[in-house]
């Protein structure tokens, strides 16, 4: 929740200062500063078992990331009207939430399912990198979206049923607290940016 306020007042600057907002909308410099911060810090969470696990480290490295995913998502937002911002983040709470209730509750164990969302992934990415390359309209940028926006729902899911072990087949070992959080934090921004491509694609002429 700390990570997606951060977030959140982030974007709200990108969105209601009218200067930051039409200066990343000329220059795409802090969407790429923040992407190299942000991979950096990924890496080093994701392979560094000492970095994710010896505190206050971890948490530093967290609230690195998570300000340079703002800004990511930032420079993202300024090329979308608030409206458009508000409803995708309407939906997504409204989602996350019904999907955390079902991970919490349902019989069916998802984390078996994390080859099959791996392999999901591989085909969703080759098909930005070929709407990329061959162009989009608005039905594809529909399409591609709730793609998106069904895998990263599966994935809240799997990283919940993962984070909460139990009777589930796999489970995070309590120590990578920082680990899970990352994960639910990805997945919800990730079905956030999906579901804004839907909902600006929708509503452009």
């Amino acid at each position: 929740m700390c990570q997606l306020l951060l977030t959140g007042a982030i974007i709200a600057c990108f969105v209601y200062v009218e200067d930051l907002r039409q200066h990343v909308r000329r220059s795409n410099t802090i969407y790429w500063i923040s992407f190299v911060i942000m991979i950096v810090c990924l890496i080093g969470m994701a392979c560094c078992e000492g970095v994710r696990r010896k505190f206050p480290t971890n948490i530093l490295f967290l609230a690195v990331f998570t300000g340079a995913q703002g800004f990511m998502l930032g420079s993202m937002c300024a090329r979308f009207e608030a409206d458009a911002i508000f409803i995708a983040v309407g939906i997504t709470a409204g989602v996350t939430l019904g999907l955390t209730i079902f991970a919490f509750q349902t019989k069916i164990d998802f984390t078996t399912c994390g080859g099959m969302l791996c392999a999901m992934m591989m085909i969703l990415f080759l098909a930005g990198i070929g709407l990329a390359i061959f162009g989009t309209s608005k039905w594809t940028m529909i399409a591609y979206g709730s793609a998106g926006a069904l895998i990263f729902s599966l994935y809240i899911v799997y990283d919940t049923q993962l984070m909460m072990g139990g009777k589930h087949k796999y489970a995070l070992d309590p120590e990578e607290y920082i680990f899970a959080a990352l994960n639910i934090y990805l997945d919800i921004v990730n079905l956030f940016m999906y579901i804004l491509m839907i909902v600006g694609a929708s509503s452009s002429d």
